[in-house]
């Protein structure tokens, strides 16, 4: 059953299973946000068992682009589509977030970012990224990285 992410009132609900649930629902609900004032886009997530083929859409960018494989269990997933871009969230159990924005138009325009919930390491398969940070009120300090696509999906 979809859940709507409310950007106000941050829960952790369907997230709970997370050592850092609340930075993690924090990340969520700043993802929440900046969809909604950019794209007036109402931000819903589902289950990772009802989001399987956005799941395996992004595993599949991951591991034919860098040979990624996340070792962290996906907890929930989103994918919808703004202004010609389909876009594609994992929230993972690590705390770790996953972001693919894929312009349908213009293929110079895609990537995947990964955004670090406060107080979780780097994950061993991303070691290889440097992270900026980034302070945000919903989830305190965001660490973030990310890669240009270059195949098509």
């Amino acid at each position: 059953m979809p859940y709507t992410v409310d950007f106000d009132t941050v829960s952790t609900a369907g997230l709970e299973s997370s050592p850092v649930a609340a930075a993690l629902a924090g990340l969520r609900a700043n993802e929440a946000r900046y969809f909604k004032n950019k794209y007036d886009h109402v931000f819903t997530v589902e289950a990772a068992d009802d989001a399987k083929a956005t799941i395996d859409w992004v595993h599949k960018i991951l591991q034919e682009e860098r040979a990624i494989v996340i070792s962290s269990r996906p907890l929930q997933a989103t994918s919808f589509e703004v202004e010609n871009i389909r876009i594609a969230y994992v929230f993972y159990e690590s705390g770790l977030s996953i972001n693919v924005m894929y312009t349908l138009e213009d293929a110079k325009k895609r990537a995947v970012g990964f955004k670090l919930s406060e107080g979780m390491e780097v994950p061993e398969e991303l070691a290889s990224f440097k992270f900026a940070r980034q302070k945000s009120k919903l989830a305190g300090t965001i660490r973030g990285s990310y890669f240009v696509i270059k195949n098509e999906y």
